[in-house]
């Protein structure tokens, strides 16, 4: 029986991605040696870590003036990073989930924190629309998708501070202009690589510019320096990394990759809206692409359980919905085929018929 990986993180890869990091792992570039175990100052890993970062600036588009880092620990630890180099007296956070949540809290500790808008009251089914950015503030921090919550920014923002965003789930899932953020960050375990990697996306002239000290491990500057070197950096998924990228480019860039998933996304919606036991649970205009959120109609809540077998049974994995608001997220991030979209509204079709 297929399976259908509609994890929200990690995540499905390309099978291609798989396979290639798989002969690394046995023999990286024919050197007898494991991608595992090579230096990464070895000259095959840094021609690696170069041609991931070229891949970055070519298919974002990103302007002169920016850096790009692969870093260690993940989106999490960019929570602390982003304050620590850019807070200096007011920092202001769009609250739409408990990832931009989180974010914020870290900041409280670096001084005033502004909340400029929240759904929260609302379980986060929508963005917020209707709010002023203090043009005061340092920087602006937003979260694009929304990966619990199934909602997600589509557009980039207009910001009169540094606009700071988490693209986590969303980067490289559509075109869009880098020149209108200061810096930008996420995991690499939705769209891009396996777990362990955070890329950092950062405009030079907004650092150095806080009175604070800053830890030597922490502060941008450092990693700039260094290539992303100061440390040894998580080298596979790097060379992951590198390998999606060309998989994206091979596959007609950005611009191919936002028609699929638009057409992905219309495909479930479609479904779900029309469907007489599913209901979606984002507002219509919010919804997200990259993962799509539903539950069971009031009427037919006690078949959830149910449903979630038929579909494992089906081939249906990782559809579970967040242990925070439970019924059902399909994630079908850019590796996902249209194929395995399709497989779900036939389960869920199926399971309908049988108990509609």
């Amino acid at each position: 029986m297929k399976k259908h990986n509609f994890s929200a993180g990690p995540s499905i890869l390309p099978r291609e991605v798989i396979e290639k990091t798989a002969e690394a792992i046995l023999d990286f570039n024919g050197s007898g040696l494991s991608i595992l175990e090579v230096s990464h100052r070895s000259k095959g890993f840094e021609a690696v870590i170069a041609e991931a970062r070229e891949l970055f600036i070519e298919l974002l588009n990103i302007p002169e003036g920016y850096s790009v880092l692969f870093l260690g620990s993940g989106a999490s630890m960019q929570f602390a990073m982003v304050p620590f180099n850019l807070f200096e007296k007011k920092a202001a956070y769009l609250n739409t989930g408990v990832w931009a949540s989180k974010a914020m809290k870290e900041a409280k500790g670096f001084g005033e924190t502004i909340e400029v808008a929240s759904s929260k009251d609302a379980n986060y089914t929508f963005i917020p629309k209707d709010y002023a950015i203090p043009a005061d503030a340092d920087y602006f921090h937003i979260t694009t998708n929304n990966t619990i919550y199934g909602t997600e920014i589509l557009t980039d923002i207009d910001s009169p501070v540094p606009l700071v965003a988490d693209m986590s789930s969303d980067i490289f899932s559509r075109p869009m202009d880098v020149s209108k953020y200061g810096l930008i960050y996420g995991g690499a375990q939705k769209n891009l690589a396996p777990a362990g990697l955070a890329f950092v996306i950062v405009k030079d002239e907004l650092l150095g510019k806080v009175s604070r000290y800053i830890p030597t491990m922490l502060n941008y500057k450092t990693h700039i320096a260094e290539g992303s070197m100061f440390n040894t950096p998580p080298v596979l998924p790097i060379y992951s990394a590198m390998e999606t990228l060309r998989w994206l480019k091979k596959n007609g860039g950005l611009v191919e990759m936002e028609k699929k998933n638009i057409a992905k996304a219309e495909l479930l919606y479609n479904a779900i809206d029309n469907s007489k036991i599913f209901v979606g649970t984002a507002a219509k205009e919010d919804r997200s692409r990259m993962n799509v959120c539903f539950v069971m109609k009031p009427e037919y809540a006690a078949l959830e359980a149910d449903f979630q077998k038929f579909a494992q049974e089906a081939g249906m994995d990782g559809i579970k919905g967040h242990r925070s608001v439970g019924g059902f997220r399909a994630s079908i991030y850019n590796a996902m085929p249209i194929e395995s979209v399709q497989a779900l509204v036939d389960c869920m079709n199926e399971f309908e018929k049988q108990n509609a």
